[in-house]
């Protein structure tokens, strides 16, 4: 079933993404209609999401920023199924790294690199990362049920000389390779909520107070890794650009989670920069209730762990 599914599909796929950029916009304009006015995808978490982060809006304001987002995350879509077949130069065109020296420098010291970043603009384009920087390039990346496409997102993801392995072998990829002496730049989105008992750290993200993602600063603590966040802005419908900022290259010397908050403070100022190309529809805020909950239940436990 998992081939025949494969056979059927892919090929639609890889017909699609052949296509040039401005047809495959003219697709995304037509799913718009379709996913914003006919089925709603998500609009509930949408509307919640944005109304908890930005409670002074207006609800036409809202409402706004609600239509621009869904015209920009269907704009990802077709731009992520254009990575399957998109050229080395098109994609270096239009996916611009502005200060790739920050990392290589880093890079010629014999550093390696958490490279923390979130879900916004287009992310999924950072593929591209190894053709800019002087280093080796890892990504992880979570495996799919049908093991046919997921051969062909690894085989995509790594088109351009990224390394990907699966999410649950980050700790054990990152073991070997530094045993081995093999420096890596590891690319780390940090801004999912992360499940309860897996939770060591609550703060406040865009006026919200939740559960944080603390994995990034553990392993360059661990590894002492120089922590860098990568920002992706839209310049315009298909073209990104890509700014590295150092968040610190002592990781060592920073109290416990503080690193976590700088990033979040990062974060917030580009996520207000262009609130519309933030990934609005992933339920960010699903635990906000539940930190009593947290506190009585694994609080304790995770303490004991740590």
């Amino acid at each position: 079933m998992g081939l025949l599914l494969f056979v059927i599909v892919y090929p639609l796929v890889w017909l699609l993404s052949s296509l040039p950029m401005r047809l495959l916009y003219v697709l995304s304009d037509f799913l718009y209609i379709l996913i914003y006015y006919v089925f709603g995808y998500r609009k509930k978490v949408i509307y919640e999401n944005i109304e908890l982060s930005f409670p002074d809006l207006s609800e036409s304001e809202r409402k706004q920023l609600v239509k621009k987002f869904y015209h920009h995350f269907l704009d990802l879509m077709v731009e992520s199924i254009k990575a399957f077949t998109i050229s080395k130069k098109e994609i270096q065109k239009r996916y611009v790294y502005k200060n790739p020296e920050l990392v290589n420098k880093y890079a010629a010291e014999g550093k390696s690199i958490a490279m923390v970043g979130a879900h916004l603009a287009n992310w999924e384009w950072s593929i591209a990362m190894a053709l800019s920087v002087d280093i080796n390039c890892f990504g992880a990346y979570t495996k799919l049920g049908n093991k046919y496409f997921d051969k062909v997102m690894l085989k995509t993801r790594q088109r351009f000389g990224f390394i990907g392995y699966p999410t649950t072998n980050t700790i054990k990829n990152m073991q070997k390779n530094f045993a081995d002496g093999v420096q890596g730049l590891y690319l780390l989105l940090s801004d999912q909520s992360p499940q309860l008992p897996k939770t060591f750290f609550w703060h406040t993200f865009l006026g919200v107070k939740v559960p944080i993602h603390t994995g990034a600063e553990s392993l360059a603590k661990r590894f002492d890794m120089v922590v860098i966040n990568y920002h992706i802005t839209k310049v315009k419908r298909g073209y990104f650009e890509v700014e590295f900022e150092l968040i610190t290259d002592r990781p060592q010397e920073f109290e416990d989670y503080k690193i976590t908050e700088n990033y979040l403070k990062i974060t917030e100022r580009n996520i207000n920069l262009q609130p519309e190309c933030y990934l609005w529809s992933h339920r960010r805020f699903k635990h906000r209730n539940s930190y009593k909950e947290w506190e009585e239940n694994f609080a304790t436990k995770n303490k004991t762990k740590k």
